[in-house]
């Protein structure tokens, strides 16, 4: 019979309701029964298009015998770590600090049953000894045992791991320090050092897009180019990456989108899930790069991103799931993959031709030997006839692909994951003329708001018709981030008040008194540790998002409130930085927000001209200016706003931080402003 999944809405517990391994979500009345029984919490915790959770619950989880003996001597608990990531935040560390090896999914914890302190931990398990692990039944036995017999030394371990819990990401910051440009410097010559020359990308397989470094790297090239000492090093490590990861088997050359990271090296084979948070990122890395380059395949591969996130992962209502899962029918990337009689069947004879060496079908199979996953591995002319055989041969492709059983699509909408996307799909929508995408961004944000936001609080997760779980940082910083760089496309006052709304409730609940914010609200469900997370992970980090969009917003409209907090998350966050520079990319961004405060445009006017006036004003890559294109009669504009007021004219309002130029009445004028404008060229009067 089911098991208690079965009530739940997220599809990873629900793959587990038929198992026999009495299962329970993490509730109070499974952590009650914990309690009343004496037995130990088995929690495992992991997520919808993770293989290796397959794996484990094919093996162990379906089995029979396994799961009676997990029956008897454990409450076991089940949770899909994107739905609670505090307590998946928590558990990862722990299991670190247990093992010293780094986490991973499934992630497999002993629990005290009073507690809920650590008594044991592992990621995957056998079902059989192998790779070096003992088997996953011999595991349970003796942890049972051991808890049987040693809970004074399982008590004293538990408290020094909350000890240590406790002192992390808390070090206490110098307010009185200054803080300088010395660890921008660091970060660039740690990425330098790590740099693939070669292949693109950072260190060694398995490699990973790290959105986050390439949009640091951009940032300084952009930098060091307007202040006349170009850091063409710092440009090449970007561009370089950006593209041979767009040529490489990283990418979805047929539907677009990026998968989760590559296997190799050479970026040639993927781990072949599709991750919504990925693909937010680069969507806005691409574009970042395609406006500071002109080059035409990164406008190319965002607008295909962007496609495939309408096509294949927004719903009708305007929320956009969460991920695509590497198997189908059983197998990882058979979804995915060719052979050369695929392309004849489907393809004529000119369109093989083109499309075969393209995509490297002439070349040995580099898939488990016997298929072909794509990748460029040959020139197309593209002013030529073979442009258009490969792009009907790209379509007709696509077209029967989507005839095959497609791998689980997980639907349930995160808000911190919308959030970015959200923020992606704006930012191409402004760099590649794409109103479409700014509407795509729009319906997301209306659905969340619908759905998510009840009585001035945030839910986390939507699914089945049930907003749940109290929302996180990211949920609030990602969020409200988007929103300001949806503005940016086109105006909602609708939107800046939701941004303050959700700027409001993390200063409310979720702010640090020393400075920052931690991962959860300060009326969250007790659990044995309260993250503050700093450092940039699979997603930005938290607070350095909400650094950034609070200096942003502050500047926007005068409220020094924000300015204030923004200051004291970087102070707070000042000692890591120092350690690990380049750990902290999202940081560093907010970092040079904090020294040299951004370019503020505020344009007022009819619609008609007002757009000219905006195409003008954002042109080109300027990670340090925002534009707001706000029409004549919108009315009841908050803080500072207020003083923008429109005139009988187009008029335009430009600001560095504190400082302002005289209005604008005159579209050369702008761009004689904007020009000299740069880095060093803060002239004008107080605010």
């Amino acid at each position: 019979m089911p098991n208690a999944l079965s009530r739940e809405t997220s599809p990873y517990l629900l793959q587990h309701a038929d198992n026999p391994v009495d299962w329970h979500p993490w509730n109070a009345a499974a952590l009650e029964l914990a309690r009343s029984t004496d037995k130990p919490v088995l929690l495992s915790v992991g997520y919808s298009a993770c293989h290796w959770c397959h794996v484990m619950a094919h093996e162990s989880f379906e089995d029979a015998e396994t799961a009676a003996l997990m029956n008897a001597l454990f409450v076991n608990i089940k949770v899909d770590r994107e739905e609670r990531p505090d307590l998946d935040r928590i558990y990862q560390l722990a299991q670190q600090m247990f093992t010293g090896r780094a986490g991973g999914w499934p992630l497999t914890m002993f629990l005290t049953p009073d507690d809920h302190m650590p008594i044991f931990a592992g990621t995957y398990f056998p079902k059989s000894a192998n790779y070096g692990m003992p088997a996953f039944r011999d595991v349970l036995v003796r942890v049972e045992a051991y808890y049987r017999a040693q809970r004074d030394e399982i008590r004293r371990n538990g408290q020094s791991l909350v000890d240590a819990l406790s002192t992390l990401d808390v070090a206490a910051a110098d307010h009185a320090a200054p803080l300088t440009r010395e660890p921008l410097a660091l970060a660039r010559q740690a990425l330098g050092e790590t740099f693939d020359a070669r292949h693109g990308g950072f260190g060694e397989a398995p490699k990973f897009p790290h959105s986050s470094n390439l949009d640091f790297l951009l940032g300084r090239w952009q930098q060091s180019r307007a202040g006349g000492e170009e850091d063409s090093g710092a440009g090449h490590m970007a561009t370089f990456t950006l593209t041979k990861m767009a040529l490489s088997g990283l990418y979805d050359h047929l539907g677009g989108g990026f998968f989760r990271y590559c296997v190799d090296r050479e970026w040639r084979i993927p781990h072949f899930e599709k991750m919504l948070y990925d693909n937010a990122a680069l969507l806005a890395t691409y574009s970042d790069a395609y406006a500071a380059t002109g080059d035409a395949l990164y406008a190319d591969v965002a607008s295909a991103t962007a496609d495939w996130v309408m096509r294949d992962m927004q719903d009708a209502r305007g929320g956009i799931y969460a991920t695509l899962d590497a198997d189908s029918e059983g197998h990882e990337g058979k979804f995915y993959v060719w052979t050369p009689a695929d392309f004849d069947a489907l393809l004529d004879a000119d369109e093989a031709a083109v499309a075969k060496p393209r995509y490297g079908l002439t070349l040995p199979p580099n898939f488990e030997g016997k298929a072909w996953h794509l990748r460029v591995a040959g020139e197309v002319d593209v002013a030529g006839p073979d442009a258009g055989r490969l792009s009907s041969a790209r379509a007709k492709l696509l077209a029967a692909r989507e005839r095959r059983v497609w791998p689980g699509r997980d639907e349930k909408l995160l808000v911190a994951w919308n959030g970015l996307m959200i923020s992606g799909l704006a930012k191409a929508a402004r760099i590649l003329r794409r109103p479409d995408l700014a509407a795509a961004a729009t319906r997301a944000v209306d659905f969340i708001r619908a759905e998510l936001w009840r009585e001035g609080r945030l839910k986390a997760v939507y699914k089945d018709g049930r907003a749940r779980f109290d929302a996180y940082l990211d949920d609030h910083a990602f969020l409200a981030a988007g929103l300001v760089e949806l503005l940016q496309c086109r105006w909602r006052s609708a939107d800046l008040a939701f941004a303050q709304e959700l700027l409001e409730v993390l200063l409310g609940h979720f702010a640090d008194a020393r400075g920052g914010f931690f991962f959860t609200a300060d009326d969250h469900e007790p659990l044995i540790h309260r993250p503050k997370p700093l450092a940039d992970e699979a997603v930005p980090s938290g607070n350095a998002v909400a650094a950034g969009v609070l200096a942003d917003v502050g500047h926007l409209l005068g409220e020094p409130r924000y300015l204030d907090a923004a200051t004291a998350t970087l102070r707070a966050a000042w000692p890591s930085i120092e350690r690990y520079p380049h750990a902290h990319a999202t940081f560093l961004r907010a970092l040079e927000r904090q020294l040299k405060p951004p370019e503020l445009v505020i344009l007022r006017g009819a619609s008609a001209e007002l757009g000219v006036w905006q195409t003008a004003a954002q042109t080109g890559y300027h990670a340090q200016r925002l534009v707001f294109a706000i029409p004549h009669d919108a009315g009841d504009l908050p803080g500072l706003l207020a003083a923008r007021r429109a005139t009988s004219s187009t008029v335009a309002y430009v600001c560095r931080g504190t400082e302002c130029r005289a209005p604008v009445t005159r579209l050369d004028e702008l761009t004689a402003a904007l020009a000299t404008a740069a880095p060093g060229g803060n002239s004008g009067r107080h605010a």
